[in-house]
């Protein structure tokens, strides 16, 4: 698509969401409307030095593609598996061989625009509110459920980052005793431990070598989705298994309600495909516990998938 006929105010930007593996990208109207998305392989090698660098290299690319200054450009978004602090520095970004950077100042120096950085999965709940499952409110909180469980918080239509860059790290919210394997943070009994892909497994084989009961698992490769298909199936095992994971992530919401009082919980990644059972499971437990003001909180399932990261970033900076 060439832009030759260009938004009468002039305005795009860009959203760049950087994984372990790819490069996101999308070029959007300021309003909201994604223009292209592309992605471009993310190279880790040598500390990753190159990522900013090929980031960079793809919007100019697009510029140039799409016949656009940098006075048609309001600024560009990016989102980093990281803590990103208000001023965007991060400390480290692990899976991207990053120790410190300063994003927003390498980015402007290499693109010559406005740059804005968030934490990944922040950016991901600013793009659900502004396009996604929470769409027309202002406070959102979106819990991601991938191999591991992620979240991001907006107050106020704004990121809650904290002090630290740590804001919105739900998987780690405390949530058993009785859990001896240690977490990946070097805790014990984290929320992703049981709510997450790999936990909803580990909790289903737990189950299976506790129970004599009669189960479809049993016949079958265990995972997150073996599970909701056998409760969708009427399966008594996989039901219970589903009471379990729907009480560790209510009552870990249900904290989180009492600190937040977010207008909205959404939910998103992979376990999300589930559907809406999902979501009847944790609301059940959620309601049960939640304090009496936030007992009401709507849940939704997030709408954006794989994009809600370049919304979220561009919303950065538009």
């Amino acid at each position: 698509m060439n832009l030759n006929g260009k938004d009468q105010n002039g305005t795009y930007c860009f959203g760049i969401d950087v994984g372990g593996t790819t490069i996101k990208c999308g070029l959007f109207e300021a309003r909201g409307q994604l223009i292209d998305k592309w992605e471009i392989p993310t190279h880790t090698e040598n500390n990753g030095r190159a990522i900013l660098p090929d980031a960079a290299a793809a919007i100019a690319a697009k510029m140039k593609e799409q016949k656009l200054s940098h006075s048609d450009i309001c600024g560009v978004g990016i989102g980093i598996p990281g803590p990103v602090n208000e001023t965007g520095e991060v400390p480290a970004a692990v899976n991207l061989h990053w120790g410190y950077v300063h994003i927003v100042k390498e980015m402007q120096s290499l693109t010559g625009l406005k740059v804005k950085a968030a934490n990944d999965a922040n950016a991901a709940a600013l793009g659900e509110m502004w396009k996604g499952g929470g769409a027309g409110y202002q406070n959102v909180c979106l819990v991601t459920l991938g191999t591991g469980v992620g979240g991001g918080m907006v107050h106020n239509g704004k990121i809650v980052v904290g002090s630290h860059g740590g804001a919105g790290e739900l998987g780690h919210i405390h949530v058993s005793d009785s859990i001896s394997k240690q977490c990946n943070c070097g805790n014990y009994g984290c929320l992703e431990q049981v709510a997450s892909a790999t936990g909803i497994t580990n909790l289903a084989k737990s189950y299976l070598q506790t129970s004599t009961a009669p189960s479809v698992l049993r016949d079958a490769p265990l995972s997150a989705k073996a599970v909701f298909d056998a409760i969708k199936a009427g399966d008594t095992l996989a039901m219970e298994i589903g009471e379990q994971f729907g009480k560790y992530l209510g009552v870990a919401l249900a904290h989180t309600a009492s600190v937040l009082d977010p207008d909205i919980f959404v939910i998103g990644g992979g376990v999300s495909k589930a559907g809406t059972i999902l979501i009847d499971y944790v609301q059940k437990y959620y309601t049960k516990y939640a304090f009496i003001p936030s007992k009401d909180t709507p849940f939704a399932l997030a709408q954006l998938g794989n994009d809600a990261g370049i919304y979220g970033a561009a919303k950065l900076v538009c």
